[in-house]
């Protein structure tokens, strides 16, 4: 059986980890790599780092932020926000980062997925999609939520993974920060039309959310922020309940 990940999400503006709801109301949360060691010390099997203001002057910031984090953490790490070409990838790639993450330029040209994957293999490619439900349909969304697009969810989603993504990582914005759970039947869905991993985002309040997404939503990561940033578990201990429930998850006894 393939452990299940936990990953903790770090948003950084202005050098700083972030946190809201649905994106917005966002407040400080600490030093991005000292939380980013803290989590690797206790256990987290990646980390996600997005660069949410993905402005020119932040670019350049947050390309340093990413050496930094390179240099003091000793698990994979994925970047992503405002990755808009090869180069921008590239500047990325070659500070230290393991993964990139796409997600408004890639529904802007889809080809940017296939070069990416052709240059650096689709191991190194997440493919990211923020997605909300307008009546009936879950639609994708971009601009960190903002902008509503006419790509539909499963059809985006599998297009993805045909030209070149690794993996998933789909953020309901309707769950995004409220700590209410995930909805499982989405993911459900997702992972059982995808041959590609599925990490879920959006949503973690409690041990019973994340079992829940990575049981009956099927996701073969689960992705959270305030339970971690504001210390209600810590991910050694959120890994031995998931144990014991069954869930087969990566423990390190020496890091805890």
């Amino acid at each position: 059986m393939i452990a299940k990940r936990i990953i903790p999400c770090l948003d950084v503006l202005d050098g700083r980890t972030v946190k809201g709801v649905h994106f917005v109301g966002l407040s400080d949360v600490g030093d991005p790599v000292e939380l980013g060691l803290k989590y690797a010390r206790e256990g987290a099997d990646e980390l996600v780092y997005l660069d949410i203001s993905a402005t020119v002057e932040g670019r350049s910031t947050f390309t340093g932020l990413v050496s930094r984090i390179a240099e003091s953490i000793d698990i994979p790490f994925t970047v992503g926000g405002g990755i808009r070409s090869m180069d921008d990838a590239a500047r990325l790639l070659d500070s230290g980062a393991d993964k990139v993450t796409v997600n408004s330029a890639a529904i802007a040209d889809p080809g940017l997925i296939d070069r990416l994957a052709a240059k650096y293999g689709s191991q190194f490619v997440t493919v990211a999609v923020d997605a909300k439900r307008c009546g009936g349909e879950w639609m994708c969304t971009v601009k960190g939520g903002r902008d509503l697009t006419d790509r539909e969810l499963f059809a985006w989603a599998r297009e993805a993974g045909e030209r070149g993504a690794g993996e998933i990582l789909f953020t309901s914005m309707d769950n995004d920060g409220t700590r209410k759970g995930y909805p499982c039947d989405v993911y459900a869905r997702l992972s059982g039309m995808l041959s590609i991993p599925v990490i879920a985002s959006g949503g973690a309040g409690s041990v019973r959310d994340i079992a829940d997404v990575l049981t009956a939503g099927r996701a073969d990561a689960a992705l959270a922020a305030s339970i971690f940033h504001y210390g209600e578990i810590t991910i050694g201990e959120l890994k031995r309940e998931l144990k014991g429930m069954g869930i087969e998850v990566r423990i390190q006894d020496d890091k805890f």
